[in-house]
């Protein structure tokens, strides 16, 4: 069996409602946060996936994605892993793309990087470990985790350098399958909430 990747995104915080840049932060869940990350462990216990009884299980140690991994109902299987910590956003920190950008005009994270924080190069190099060790065993592996982290997992993941996350959005709480299609590496579901949905 070919390895894949289960991205699971923490659950809503009040800075991601907020659309607040929320790296190093630990920020906790709102109830929406947690609710739907039992939602998610609900689905993920279901079939197809029925548990991930074989799955390798790995969350950042931050407080919103161990208690989303918590919730969900893995918890006891996870191992926090400090390159699934969320992008080191220095002196952006908690600041909104728009308030970055009425000082920074036309500015991009993956292309202008951040001032006293993580470089680009530094975040690929984390989600090249990421890929590396999934790919490192015959086994799934499911991840919990942050937006800009898991974007670039995806990027590398299919090859392509960490620029292509700036057009893969990720809400909190989705599911997402990197996974394999004619032996090349593939995107077999990207940003699923349809576990949110009542």
């Amino acid at each position: 069996m070919a390895p894949r990747i289960l991205l699971a995104r923490h659950g809503q915080t009040a800075w991601s409602l907020s659309g607040r840049h929320t790296g190093r932060t630990d920020i906790p869940l709102l109830d929406e946060g947690r609710r739907g990350a039992k939602l998610l462990g609900e689905r993920l216990h279901r079939e197809p996936w029925a548990g991930l009884a074989g799955a390798e299980i790995r969350t950042s140690p931050l407080a919103r994605a161990r208690e989303t991994c918590e919730l969900a109902g893995f918890g006891d299987r996870a191992e926090e892993w400090d390159a699934l910590m969320e992008f080191d956003y220095g002196a952006y920190e908690g600041m909104t793309p728009a308030q970055i950008k009425a000082g920074r005009p036309g500015w991009l994270i993956w292309r202008d990087g951040v001032p006293d924080g993580e470089t680009l190069a530094q975040v690929s190099a984390r989600a090249d470990e990421v890929v590396a060790w999934a790919r490192s065993a015959d086994r799934d592996v499911l991840l919990f985790a942050h937006g800009h982290i898991l974007r670039s997992i995806g990027a590398r993941w299919l090859g392509e350098d960490i620029s292509f996350a700036a057009r893969v959005r990720l809400d909190p709480t989705s599911v997402s399958v990197l996974s394999w299609a004619y032996d090349m590496p593939a995107i077999e579901v990207w940003n699923d909430t349809g576990h949110l949905v009542s």
